[in-house]
C-alpha cells in the first residue's frame, strides 16, 4: 500500500493509469485497524490491477474534506480520476472483493 496525501493524491489518485482503492482512516480507529490487513491483503492479491493506497484523515484533511468523507473507516474506488464505488465502515473481505471486481469490469 502506498501513502496518499494532500500533496501527492492528484499524482497518485487522479493521474494513475490503473483504478485506485483509497483507504481513508484514522489512527485512532478501531475498525479502520480491523480492516487494515484484509485491504493490504488484497492489495497484494489484485497488485499490477489496481494500486491500493492509505490517506490519514488527520494528516490530509483536504482530501479527506474533498471527497465528503465524514466517518472512518471510508474505502473509495476510483477509475479514471474519479470516484466509482465507495464503501462506508468495516465490511467483509467478500463486500471488499465484490467492489474491485465491479471497477474492474
Amino acid at each position: 500500500m502506498i501513502e496518499i496525501n494532500d500533496g501527492n493524491f492528484k499524482t497518485e489518485v487522479v493521474d494513475s493509469a490503473t483504478p485506485v482503492l483509497v483507504d481513508f482512516s484514522a489512527e485512532w480507529c478501531g475498525p479502520c485497524k480491523k480492516l487494515e490487513p484484509i485491504v493490504a491483503d488484497l492489495a497484494r492479491q489484485y497488485e499490477g490491477r489496481i494500486k491500493v493506497g492509505h490517506v490519514d484523515v488527520e494528516g490530509s484533511p483536504s482530501t479527506a474534506a474533498q471527497f465528503g468523507v465524514m466517518s472512518v473507516p471510508t474505502l473509495i474506488f476510483f477509475k479514471g480520476g474519479k470516484p466509482a464505488d465507495q464503501i462506508i465502515g468495516s465490511v467483509s473481505r467478500q463486500v471488499l472483493e465484490k467492489s474491485i471486481q465491479k471497477v474492474l469490469a
